[in-house]
């Protein structure tokens, strides 16, 4: 990469997301005070091992990655089949744990990285002969039978946030890959039966709960609605300058469970107010905003697509994770990027920064913008 290339990145990106870390770690120091700083110091360490491989990552050249992108597909397909066979962690069997919880990862989250880049590269093959070409009942299969396998997988571990996450990133992608108006009210009409079909004989207990939750959580203010009335109650708290750190009720008195990775929005709510909430969102926005940029700025469609489908996973986690904290979406144990404590997330979200980096270095005529 040449001086050249570098005065074309996107620098408002890691700047916005190295900001959002600190205010994560601000926020993780007073949510773990209690417990040694266990989690503060552990992110830390994953803070400055991710921002290295962001740079690492932002030297190779894109197209290389992707080219490299069916196998590195075959390895996430492989990984989310082996994390079903590890002992359930909450429920759930997310996470390959090594040593005595020395060191645990989770394959879903760096299965991201892979399908989005997979994804990009058969759509940019199918539409070498044209862009109406995923407007093709057969084309469209290839895609939906991509994603549907490791949806599935994730589906059965069960983890519906991840799964949601993939969702959103693929629906932007088609989106601007030209799909079809009629498509899209098909499966909005489809979404519209298939959800109250769902919920009524498919979904386990535990989900209908968050659910039902999410409608009425003041209906079990000491059960299942307990946790988001609690964060209501500390984000209230903190009004526009925050109770100050180490200083929050809920916080410390340990009302918010987990306050360092699904409410550590919460965290900043009541310690440190509104202005720095408000400003959480803002960089989110920031981030997103220029991911997008990124994606209409590049000519090469594959690339274009990249920035998309990482637009959509930014959009996703900022969105559900602020909006569960705040009583407005379900509860899904979706973490906030750059800011809830979790090495395998903030490993991902540098890896999708570097990769956004890379893509902007080789701008020229965007696809979008022909």
């Amino acid at each position: 990469m040449n001086i050249k290339n570098l005065r074309k990145i996107e620098w408002w990106i890691p700047l916005c997301a190295i900001v959002l870390c600190g205010i994560g770690l601000v926020a993780l120091f007073s949510a773990s005070y209690d417990s040694g700083l266990d989690e503060f110091k552990k992110q830390a360490i994953w803070m400055g091992i991710s921002i290295v491989i962001m740079f690492i990552v932002m030297l190779i050249d894109y197209k290389i990655i992707i080219k490299l992108s069916p196998i590195l597909y075959g390895f996430a397909i492989i990984a989310l089949i082996a994390v079903l066979f590890t002992k359930p962690v909450n429920g759930a069997r997310s996470w390959f744990i090594i040593g005595d919880d020395l060191f645990s990862f989770q394959p879903a989250e760096m299965s991201k990285i892979f399908i989005i880049l997979f994804l990009s590269y058969i759509m940019s093959i199918i539409q070498r002969k044209g862009r109406d070409e995923i407007n093709r009942i057969s084309k469209l299969a290839i895609i939906v039978a991509i994603i549907a396998v490791p949806l599935i997988l994730i589906i059965l571990e069960p983890d519906y946030g991840t799964a949601s996450a993939y969702i959103m990133a693929v629906v932007l992608m088609i989106f601007v890959a030209g799909i079809d108006k009629k498509y899209i009210i098909t499966a909005f009409a489809i979404i519209l039966v298939a959800v109250p079909i769902t919920y009524k004989f498919l979904l386990p207990e535990h989900a209908k709960a968050r659910i039902d939750t999410y409608l009425n959580p003041e209906a079990d203010p000491r059960g299942k609605g307990y946790n988001v009335l609690q964060s209501k109650l500390a984000i209230g708290a903190g009004q526009i300058t925050g109770m100050g750190i180490l200083e929050g009720n809920q916080t410390q008195l340990g009302y918010l469970y987990p306050k360092t990775t699904d409410f550590i929005f919460s965290v900043i709510g009541e310690e440190m107010g509104f202005i720095v909430a408000g400003s959480v969102i803002i960089l989110n926005i920031v981030i997103i905003t220029k991911a997008i940029q990124v994606a209409k700025g590049i000519k090469d469609e594959a690339g274009a697509y990249v920035a998309t489908g990482i637009a959509g996973i930014f959009l996703f986690h900022t969105l559900e994770n602020i909006g569960m904290t705040m009583g407005l979406l379900p509860i899904t144990g979706v973490p906030l990027l750059f800011v809830s404590y979790g090495g395998s997330s903030m490993m991902t979200s540098f890896i999708f920064v570097g990769i956004l980096l890379n893509i902007s270095s080789q701008r020229k005529n965007g696809m979008f913008n022909k």
